[in-house]
């Protein structure tokens, strides 16, 4: 027996889905244990052991992989909880980093920080300016040396750096992507000085055109790649142990895994890691489904995160943007607010109920968690309205105090309001309904697509709860919550359904037609970069498949478009093609005729996507199928329930998600209860239990 494993740490809780090769699917949750998350890991790890009725130590001598999402990477760097590092770079161009080319004022601002000029800053610099230091070398944009590397004056600003106690070391040089010789010459430098000393290149991890870009991003891989080297060799030190037999694999921000012994060296492609999981996992379940354009939600403990797919590929992105610096990472494109189950409630100078971006998190928790939290969050809310079960969660494993939840209530929202206890409880749930649905609005719509034309899959512990009520506010009609063996442990099962899925890129500006022999030369170096780095991960691949692509602009444009570029040889109708394609797709997002030919087109960067496939992953088992439509069978009860403040609380049938079958069908309103999860099916709606155990919810 095989076993692949998914393992996604949350802010609140860690969720596991295991796989085995004859096709069982088990999931499994815990509580989170910051700081040491890999305790949490290990726990959840215990409860998939015990689901299989064996120790932990024969499981995973019997895994294949794990495949690990872990939110510590972005969170060290959205909390500023990084260690000092040293910024070596071309001398006059220090300051590069603290002037932040304009963008820095701006960059990820609201709305409202956008329009509030005088308030804008840039105070927000990555590291002191006693760690940013020069060296004497010039290359000019064809990476031919101007001036050579002064090595005495490295080696000075070495020592400096050390001498403050510096031990990681961010090295970006300009135009260092067209020839890497300096950066790679001062690495060697800096470990005959200190050969402990963890040092990133930014011809490495951001070999890509525009300076404050690049040495961003190289300077935050940095940053977390020390930490996530000694938290990923811990743990895997930890689960060889415990007899782990196969890899152990980090989640990446481009929808695929690496091995965690390369992942430091680019720490920065597991930034948002945890993000991507759930949008894996839903191309996974749409292929089962045939499902193409899906909006994947996941209302975790902390946040809510949105995704999309269309046309059965997920919508990626190459960059995103932390803490107002842009950042060279392809990713899939996630978006987020802190709007999770754990989101803290509170009411604003103007007297306005308001629904995070604080979360109570794993300790202390909601209020009715026990643990000594006091601010009231959308949990407590849910309590009170009945939502959630006062027996707890995860089983009961999880108590739930509702005394403590409406004391939360009361003191920090329904008095201030001059409301009710269970009148603010019913607002924090609407609030919370209609800020998730405005984020639905920004990701769906925005984009340029009709939301009527997707299906939206909803997970996290918290999402099966609101899914039905924030698909309302973009007018999406058909739900899928996806139940079955996974529930609220989606993500992981996203992370157990990856494959390996490396990234090259390299910038070569030029315009179009370019020679076509210039591009075979750029992607052939890149194809071999990629596919070195996949006889490294320590795995057997049934395949591995390859895409290109590369991103251009119009000529004085700053912005570029990634444009696919088929495989095999190129010749000047490829090329022709490329540029079509690019015209296609610049229309298809900003417009019919927003393009402008005459001004000339650029072929800035190329990347290439090098995806190996590994033996097996999840498919989820159908279930029984039951006898009738009739859910009877499966009703435990009635409890007053409040799912609108305007109808109140209600009746509400009750359901033991174990004894429903494929077929059953609810009428709304009504709850079902699964061990890891709630789900609501509101008034006018019905769920109807797919062949899967999903529930699709629709309304009437």
């Amino acid at each position: 027996m095989a076993y692949v494993i998914g393992v996604d740490v949350g802010g609140t809780f860690t969720d596991a889905v295991l796989d085995d090769d004859a096709g069982t699917v088990l999931a499994a949750k815990a509580p989170s244990t910051p700081p040491d998350y890999s305790r949490g890991v290990i726990d959840v790890l215990e409860v998939l052991a015990g689901q299989l009725g064996c120790p932990i130590e024969e499981m995973l001598a019997n895994t294949h992989h794990i495949a690990h999402g872990t939110t510590s990477s972005l969170n060290a760097l959205v909390m500023g909880n990084v260690p000092p590092v040293g910024f070596l770079t071309t001398k006059g161009h220090r300051d590069s980093i603290y002037i932040m080319n304009v963008e820095g004022r701006y960059l990820g601002g609201s709305p409202e920080q956008l329009q509030n000029v005088m308030g804008q800053s840039k105070s927000h610099g990555l590291i002191p300016k006693k760690h940013a230091l020069e060296v004497t070398e010039r290359l000019d944009r064809d990476g031919n040396v101007v001036v050579a590397l002064d090595e005495d004056s490295a080696r000075r600003s070495i020592r400096t750096l050390l001498a403050d106690g510096i031990t990681a070391i961010a090295v970006s040089l300009l135009w260092s992507f067209r020839n890497p010789t300096h950066e790679q010459r001062i690495r060697e430098l800096v470990h005959e000085i200190d050969p402990t000393v963890f040092v990133s290149l930014s011809s490495e991890v951001s070999p890509r055109i525009r300076e404050f870009a690049r040495n961003a991003t190289t300077i935050m891989s940095t940053q977390i790649g020390p930490g996530l080297r000694d938290y990923l060799g811990s743990l895997e030190s930890e689960l060889r142990e415990r007899k782990l037999a196969g890899p152990l694999l980090v989640m990446q921000s481009n929808g695929g895994a690496v091995a965690a012994a390369e992942a430091p060296k680019n720490a920065i492609s597991t930034v948002g890691s945890v993000l991507t999981g759930g949008v894996v996992g839903a191309v996974s379940l749409g292929k089962q489904l045939g499902h193409r354009n899906i909006i994947a939600t996941d209302v975790g403990g902390t946040t809510f995160l949105v995704g999309l797919v269309v046309d059965g590929e997920p919508v990626r992105a190459s960059s995103t943007i932390i803490n107002h610096h842009p950042i060279n990472v392809p990713t899939l494109e996630v978006h987020a607010i802190g709007s999770g189950g754990g989101a803290i409630a509170w009411v604003d100078p103007g007297g306005n109920l308001q629904i995070g971006p604080h979360s109570a998190q794993a300790v202390p928790g909601p209020a009715c968690y026990g643990q000594g939290g006091i601010e009231p969050t959308n949990a407590d809310a849910n309590l009170v309205l009945g939502i959630l079960p006062e027996h707890g969660l995860l089983g009961g494993r999880k108590p739930l105090d509702k005394d403590l939840a409406r004391e939360a209530i009361r003191t920090k929202i329904a008095e201030p309001l001059g409301l009710s206890i269970e009148d603010a409880a019913a607002a924090i749930y609407a609030v919370q309904n209609a800020q998730t649905g405005d984020l639905l609005r920004k990701t769906v719509v925005e984009a340029g697509h009709d939301p009527r034309d997707f299906v939206l899959y909803a997970f996290g512990g918290a999402g099966p709860a609101h899914c039905a009520a924030y698909a309302r506010e973009v007018g999406v009609r058909e739900v899928i919550v996806p139940l079955g063996q996974v529930a609220s442990a989606f993500s992981a099962y996203g992370l157990a359904s990856s494959n390996i899925v490396l990234a090259a890129e390299l910038s070569d500006p030029a315009a179009m037609p370019l020679d076509p022999a210039r591009a075979e030369r750029n992607f052939a170096q890149l194809e071999s970069q990629v596919l070195e780095q996949l006889n490294r991960q320590g795995l057997t691949f049934t395949g591995v498949e390859i895409e290109r692509e590369i991103d251009m602009r119009y000529t004085m444009q700053l912005a570029e478009v990634a444009t696919a570029v088929p495989a095999g040889s190129l010749d000047a109708a490829g090329i022709h093609a490329a540029s079509d394609l690019f015209e296609q797709r610049y229309a298809e997002l900003y417009g019919k005729d927003s393009g402008f030919r005459e001004a000339g087109i650029q072929a800035i960067t190329y990347r290439v996507r090098a995806t190996g496939l590994l033996p097996f992953s999840p498919t989820l088992p159908e279930v029984k199928s039951a006898d009738s439509a009739d859910p009877t069978p499966a009703h435990i009860g009635t409890r007053k329930v409040c799912l609108d403040g305007r109808i109140g609380y209600v009746d509400t049938d009750v359901y033991d998600y174990s004894k429903l079958l494929a077929g059953h069908v609810l009428h709304g309103p009504a709850i079902i209860e699964v061990p890891t999860t709630t789900v609501v099916v509101p008034h006018d709606t019905t769920g109807t239990v797919d062949r899967l155990g999903n529930l699709t919810i629709v309304a009437q």
